[in-house]
């Protein structure tokens, strides 16, 4: 019997075919540069994926070759997703790969959110990615391989103000992609959640805002504090990382390349933080000592209280 340590070690193995990679998302930030990594990467064939109306912008950078593919998507449609999981199957088969990147954010407290909101949010987030891992599932389970490599966030640990519905996608994103290790655990597919936290990049002013969110409204009323503070101290943690989107895709590749990769992978350096602190502290005094760092938080909405 092998030991323990064997069983448990994760390890890089040669490839012995060539995967088929889908990514999502692949028009800016961490899917063009895993994109541009994986375009480099010959013992893979890849199909980069961006929304029509970025799909130009997209082909900017790629030309399509026998092992590397540019093709539209839109993740909320479940003709598209349908569309081009056949057209995969004839070029090559199948996905043994999925990298479940693409992804949008709002920029709103939960009062400011409307219904058509939420479901935008979440059908990006949540329901297009699933959609994705549902059509993978029948050529991985039938090979004995495969990868699912779910983009989430540190927002998928913790939530933040001003961003509960994004937080509310990623957690339902974590808590599918927890079932889903035990499901595919005897079929060989293997499923990742890489969860990056502030990244240098220009991410921050891409945010969806509701019309009460929206800062051309110049924030006026009970919530103005929130977005006051919350918005520029967003871009100044974006602004200090030292984590690029490049740095992000080589952990996402080296996963593609581990034998037996972990299903957590926190992708920078405050996500390892919080992964291990809101693994030590209750939550009942991690969130007071969170609340407390967050920019002038005491004196929020004080105007306007009628706190008792």
């Amino acid at each position: 019997m092998r030991p323990l340590r064997y069983l448990l070690k994760k390890k890089s193995e040669p490839q012995n075919f060539k995967p088929v990679v889908l990514v999502t998302g692949c028009s800016s930030g961490i899917g063009l540069a895993l994109a541009k990594l994986l375009h480099q990467q010959t013992e893979y064939r890849v199909v980069a994926t961006a929304r029509e109306k970025s799909i130009a912008k997209l082909r900017e950078h790629f030309l399509d070759d026998e092992r590397f593919v540019v093709r539209p998507l839109d993740v909320t449609s479940e003709a598209d997703r349908t569309r081009l999981y056949s057209e995969i199957g004839k070029l090559w088969g199948g996905v043994d790969v999925l990298v479940n990147n693409a992804g949008i954010s709002y920029r709103s407290v939960i009062e400011h959110m409307t219904e058509e909101d939420e479901f935008k949010q979440m059908a990006t987030n949540y329901f297009g990615p699933m959609g994705l891992i549902r059509l993978s599932l029948p050529h991985m389970r039938q090979t004995g391989r495969g990868k699912i490599i779910n983009i989430s966030s540190v927002s998928g640990m913790l939530a933040m103000p001003t961003m509960a519905s994004y937080s509310a996608s990623k957690f339902a994103l974590e808590g599918a992609s927890e079932a889903l290790w035990y499901e595919m655990r005897p079929f060989g597919v293997t499923i990742s959640l890489v969860q990056p936290g502030f990244i240098h990049s220009t991410s921050f002013m891409n945010v969806y805002h509701t019309d009460g969110s929206d800062p051309t409204r110049n924030w006026k009323g009970p919530y103005s504090d929130f977005y006051q503070n919350m918005t520029p101290f967003v871009a100044k943690m974006m602004n200090m990382s030292l984590t690029t989107p490049e740095k992000v895709a080589k952990q996402i590749l080296k996963i593609m390349k581990t034998n037996n990769p972990p299903l957590w992978v926190p992708a920078t350096f405050d996500a390892k933080l919080f992964y291990y602190v809101r693994r030590a502290l209750p939550r009942r005094i991690l969130l007071p000592i969170l609340y407390w760092f967050l920019p002038n938080a005491r004196k929020w909405s004080k105007e306007h209280s009628h706190r008792r």
